[in-house]
Parts: C-alpha cells; sequence; structure tokens
C-alpha cells in the first residue's frame, strides 16, 4: 500500500502514475481537494514568464511542458473529459520605456537559444491583440508557452485515478505520518491508522507542517497566498494569454477572462483581498482599456509552497518509505506530470 497525502494535482498525479505501474494506491485530503491552490489556480503553464531560475530552470520547465500533450490526451482519451489544452503563446506588453527594452533583450536572447520568441512593435502588438491601449510601446511574442483549465484537468485526474483503481477519501480530518524508528509506516487521518510501505507527502502548503514527521526530514516551506478574479468577457477581447505590468490574464475557452495575481505573505490565512482585487482590474484595464466595463463573475485566493530557493522537494528522505513532493510554487501545474513520473521511478527504484 502506497499512501498519498494531498489530493491537488500533484498528488493525485503521483498517484495516477502509480496506480498505472500496478501499485495499491490510497489518496488521503484532509479538506476538500476542489479547496485546493492547483485547483483554483489560472492555468497558467509559463516555463519562460514563471522562471527566476535562469536558463538551466528554464529548460527544466519547457522539457516538462513538453511533457504535457501526452499526459493530457491520456487523460481524455481515458475519461471523455477535455482539459482545453493550448501552446499558443503569451504575449508580454511593454508600457514604458524601460519594460520595452528589457522585453525586447529577452526575446532576442530566447530566439538566440532556439526558442520561438518575437518582438512586437505597437502596431504589429495591436495586430494579434487589437484591444491593446495607446499606451502601448511594444510586446513580446513567446509561441512556446501555454495554457490550460486546470479545473477541467483536475476533473479528468480524479476520474482518471479512480479508473486506475486508486481509493480518493477527502475531508478525513486532521492528518498525521507514523512512524516505528527509522522509517515511515503509515498515516494517521482522524480516527484511523492506514498503514503503508511507502508514504508520499504531496499537502501542498501545509506540507512542510505535516504532524510526525521527524524534524530532521522536515521540508522548510513558505505559504505565499495568490489572489485571482474572474470578468465575464461576452466578446472576446483578449485571445491569447497576456502579461501586463502587474497582471497577467488568460482567456478561457466558457468566455471568461482570468486575472492574476497579486501574492502576499500573510501566514496560512486565506481571504480575497478587496484591495488587491482592485489593483488587479486596474492593471489590466491600464493596458487594455476595452475591459473597463466587464462584471466581475468571480475571486480567489489560494496557498502555493514556496521553498528557500524556489525549487520544489521532489523524492526520499533520510526517513525510510517517506517521500515527498511540495514546494512547486507557483509551477504546480506545469510540474505535476514530471513530479509524478519522478516520484514514482524513485519508490520503484529505478531513480534517487
Amino acid at each position: 500500500m502506497i499512501v498519498v497525502i494531498g489530493a491537488g494535482l500533484i498528488g493525485l498525479s503521483v498517484a495516477y502514475e502509480l496506480a498505472k505501474r500496478g501499485a495499491d494506491v490510497r489518496v488521503l485530503e484532509a479538506q476538500d481537494s476542489a479547496a485546493s491552490p492547483s485547483w483554483a489556480g489560472a492555468g497558467r503553464l509559463s516555463p519562460f514568464t514563471e522562471s527566476d531560475g535562469g536558463e538551466e530552470e528554464e529548460l527544466f520547465l519547457a522539457t516538462a511542458l513538453g511533457t504535457y500533450q501526452v499526459f493530457v490526451k491520456e487523460l481524455h482519451k481515458r475519461t471523455g473529459v477535455d482539459p482545453y489544452l493550448r501552446i499558443d503563446g503569451i504575449v508580454e506588453v511593454a508600457l514604458d520605456e524601460a519594460n520595452a527594452t528589457r522585453l525586447s533583450e529577452r526575446a532576442a536572447s530566447l530566439v538566440a537559444r532556439g526558442i520561438h520568441a518575437h518582438w512586437l512593435e505597437p502596431d504589429e502588438a495591436r495586430r494579434i491583440e487589437p484591444s491593446l491601449g495607446p499606451h502601448t510601446l511594444g510586446a513580446s511574442l513567446i509561441e512556446d508557452e501555454g495554457q490550460i483549465d486546470n479545473r477541467q484537468l483536475g476533473h479528468a485526474l480524479r476520474l482518471a485515478c479512480v479508473d486506475a483503481g486508486v481509493r480518493l477519501e477527502e475531508r478525513v480530518g486532521p492528518v498525521a505520518l507514523e512512524t516505528d524508528g527509522d522509517r515511515a509506516v503509515g498515516v494517521r487521518a482522524g480516527d484511523q491508522v492506514v498503514a503503508a510501505e511507502a508514504v508520499v507527502n504531496a499537502a501542498g502548503a501545509w506540507a512542510g507542517k505535516l504532524p510526525g514527521v521527524p524534524p530532521e526530514v522536515r521540508i522548510p516551506l513558505d505559504p505565499v497566498r495568490g489572489q485571482l478574479l474572474v470578468l465575464a468577457m461576452p466578446r472576446r477581447l483578449v485571445t491569447r494569454m497576456m502579461a501586463v505590468p502587474g497582471a497577467y490574464l488568460i482567456p478561457r475557452t466558457d468566455g471568461t477572462l482570468v486575472i492574476g495575481e497579486a501574492v502576499a505573505e500573510e501566514g496560512f490565512e486565506v481571504r480575497v483581498d478587496p484591495f488587491s482585487t482592485k489593483g488587479l482590474r486596474d492593471a489590466a484595464v491600464r493596458a487594455l482599456p476595452a475591459l473597463a466595463n466587464l462584471e466581475i463573475a468571480e475571486t480567489w485566493a489560494g496557498l502555493r509552497p514556496r521553498s528557500p530557493n524556489g525549487r520544489p522537494f521532489i523524492g526520499r528522505t533520510a526517513l525510510e518509505g517517506y517521500y515527498v513532493a511540495a514546494g512547486h510554487y507557483r509551477n504546480a501545474l506545469l510540474l505535476a506530470p514530471a513530479t509524478a513520473l519522478a516520484v514514482a521511478n524513485v519508490i520503484e527504484g529505478k531513480d534517487s
């Protein structure tokens, strides 16, 4: 028996991969998986505009994006649920000279490395995104980025897990690791104890606070709150992902526009801040005045786990039978399939 703690996209991806390989897998979620930040996120698949770690990290994230089409095609075929994957690029908009210089230089750097990127003069930018306002000084178009409907993806992944034989239990109450000497032997969930040969901690922002974990294998994570709002968009005013100063925009197939993200470090408090909502909307309207009169359809907030160096913890620990898959911060969605493969390989002894 392998127990996965956490039913976000990371936890379910790990569970699905293990179950496909013949493992007996049980997922324990203390709350409701629909409350997971990865389920309530914007759906960005951005190896270049979400990377802070230089060329090496960008290459790693771009490779992860390359696995996505196979992953999504498999889920769609297995469940009939379409997660609406689109790899049609992102437009980064410059509204001042300094930003225009930075974006044009980065576009040139990406091109030199074989990435499909272009610098667009203002008229060119408006040709592909006519709603851009008069303050646009240019834009970079990075073609090798994409988006997915993360709620549809979560739905497909849940169905695929169940179809593969995963036992998914939600709202099980407080969860804690059970140990015996120098190894993990199971998980306590509420008033039950589930014995396991292996335990995978995929508890997101709470992974570093899991009770029962010995101090020497506890992972350091800080919760960072991200906030989004959704506008009803009757007309297609934005046609592809866009990044503007202070916000990013993602048009969905259902006629809505997701705008994110305001970030705050306020511990584990999850709340929608009206001031941040206004800031996101103002940033979007500054670049695209046509959005000014669109109605707000939804707002939400969630916590993302950030490690000290910004990279996730994936793999085995010094505690026998205890594995971690957490700390993905902004890239949980992008790295879910690659994380699942890595964790499954480590548990099977195929990798360290």
